[in-house]
């Protein structure tokens, strides 16, 4: 088997194992056909009467009064709206919901007229970031209509931060209140959740604020390359956890710095404040899902409260963008959220690489680029060797071939003698193969990099090319062509990158056996038909690697010639 064979393989092998599984035999989640509304049966744990006072539970005297017969008349929910200048938000007085947010920043799609991406779906009823109890120590909290201490139902925040409270006394005269506070110039939204216990029992249960998401089949399929469900961090380790998996397990314990939901480039989550005495104990996350919906509930264990006391709960909210750069910002363990799996320890340093190189030349077409450039003369040293070596190799192709011919009936002779011929000459079959595969964890940690990044989500390159994270179209038909998602054109770039792939295989020594010759020619078009829905900025990095790989082994066939 001659280098040509062997470099090309394992590019091939690699690209099948990395999409073509996942493209053709991961099998399509089966849809659901329950009406779509999110489960209500919770799993009642055993609670402990008995724990101590937390230092969130102060003396607050109330006036205690006896529960009313029936509920009084349900007064209309105001919606009030919050503007920032990253967002617009809207909560409603029904739960204090957040019942949509949309980033200014960031448009649904790359049209220049598409709204505001949306965070919170219109499917859900009650909004995101609900507030209850799980074991209904306060029954109508579910339902419950809670008071906007504001006189305005719009807010311009400009400049600095804002607080807004929202009110709620049970039936047993237990005051529930949910205190926002915004910030003009971040994504973060602080929450304060306090009880005022006047009634006349204790109130003993656990806080739960739940994030739901939609899982359906076009997310699930999504989800393949770039995942998109129930996230958390817990014991310091960032865990992506599976749908399909929560019927098998559905509660995570440990030390939780934060829980929620993450699309592709966009989450939200809840971050509990931590304080000196905190029990990972009193805290866990209890998965739901139904009905193409996943909700991620945070639970956490209140302390006791007693008649005439009130207990306090912090919370920090985050709902924005997966950018590296936001993120880092924050003095929390929220970057990790930035997760590529089992190449994360290569991508991310490819992230940041990539954007120190955009904050000098603002273009990420041309920062990908620049960093596949640098990353090739990293590799350089590497690339030369098996260039040299496929060099020498197409230098044996004759006597290769001759003592193919000549023992094409003694397939163990013929072995035998082309081993003699590696020996005599001083020549390594595999060393123009191994140090391809040295870079190959390079390119996987760029794929799952480019094809998660939100700095290239809409981000332009040039010409016809103006969304990197999408794949490159000239032009716009309207009809289908075989193999390609809409939308429909011509993949013009993708179509010089298969070019490139032909021009490197035509470089490189041919194969003795012309039906592995006739095979190896079909690799380009494989090729081409495998990248042809990628993202540019993905089609974009193997052109260039492609142009570069072939200068150097120009380069070192004329040098050694």
């Amino acid at each position: 088997m001659d280098d040509q064979k062997r470099l090309i393989l394992a590019i091939v092998i690699s690209v099948i194992v990395l999409v073509g599984y996942q493209t053709f035999f991961v099998k399509p989640q089966v849809q659901n056909t329950v009406s779509q509304q999110q489960t209500e049966d919770q799993t009642k744990e055993q609670q402990d009467a008995s724990r101590k006072t937390a230092p969130n539970v102060s003396q607050y005297v109330v006036e205690t009064k006896p529960q009313p017969a029936a509920l009084p008349p349900r007064k209309d929910a105001r919606i009030i709206s919050v503007s920032t200048p990253l967002y617009q938000m809207t909560i409603s007085e029904y739960g204090a919901a957040i019942k949509s947010l949309e980033l200014k920043n960031y448009r649904a799609n790359n049209k220049k007229d598409a709204p505001f991406k949306q965070l919170v779906s219109e499917q859900l009823p009650q909004g995101t970031l609900t507030v209850n109890l799980k074991d209904q120590s306060i029954p109508e909290l579910n339902s419950a209509v809670y008071t906007a201490k504001i006189d305005t139902n719009t807010y311009e925040l400009a400049e600095g931060d804002q607080q807004i409270e929202f009110v709620f006394t049970s039936l047993q005269n237990i005051v529930v209140k949910k205190i926002y506070t915004f910030k003009a110039d971040s994504y973060m939204i602080h929450c304060d959740v306090v009880f005022q216990n006047g009634s006349t029992m204790p109130l003993n249960d656990a806080l739960v604020i739940s994030t739901p998401g939609l899982y359906d089949e076009e997310v699930e399929s999504r989800s393949r390359f770039a995942f998109e469900g129930p996230i958390a961090y817990i014991n310091n380790e960032y865990k992506a956890i599976d749908p399909d998996d929560i019927e098998e397990q559905n509660i995570f314990k440990g030390k939780i710095d934060w829980s929620g939901f993450s699309e592709r480039y966009f989450m939200t989550t809840v971050m509990p404040k931590k304080t000196q005495n905190d029990a990972s104990e009193d805290a866990f996350i209890e998965l739901a899902f139904a009905n193409d919906w996943v909700t991620s509930n945070y639970v956490q264990k209140m302390a006791r409260l007693d008649p005439g006391q009130q207990g306090e709960y912090s919370f920090s909210f985050y709902m924005g963008p997966k950018s590296e750069k936001i993120l880092s910002q924050y003095d929390n363990s929220l970057k990790n959220a930035i997760n590529f799996g089992f190449f994360n320890i290569l991508a991310k340093p490819l992230l940041i690489g990539m954007n120190i190189i955009h904050d000098y030349i603002p273009n990420y077409g041309i920062a990908i680029i620049l960093l596949t450039i640098l990353i090739k003369l990293i590799f350089w040293p590497l690339g030369t060797k098996s260039y040299k070596s496929m060099n020498a190799m197409k230098k044996l192709s004759p006597l290769m071939m001759e003592l193919r011919e000549k023992y094409k009936d003694d397939k163990q002779r013929m072995n035998k003698e082309i081993m003699g011929l590696y020996k005599t000459y001083k020549v390594n079959p595999a060393g123009g193969c191994l140090p391809m595969l040295v870079q190959m964890p390079i390119f996987f940690a760029l794929y799952k990099m480019l094809y998660q990044a939100i700095e290239l989500r809409h981000a332009p390159f040039l010409g016809w090319i103006t969304d990197l994270s999408a794949p490159d179209r000239l032009f716009s038909f309207n009809f289908s062509i075989p193999m390609m998602q809409e939308p429909y054109g011509i993949p013009v770039l993708t179509l010089l990158m298969g070019a490139s792939f032909l021009l490197q295989q035509k470089m490189t020594p041919t194969a003795g056996d012309p039906m592995q010759a006739k095979m190896m020619m079909l690799m380009p078009i494989f090729m081409t038909v495998i990248f042809i829905n990628f993202p540019a900025g993905l089609v974009l990095y193997m052109f260039v690697n492609n142009i570069i790989s072939m200068g150097q082994q120009y380069y070192i066939q004329k040098k050694f010639a």
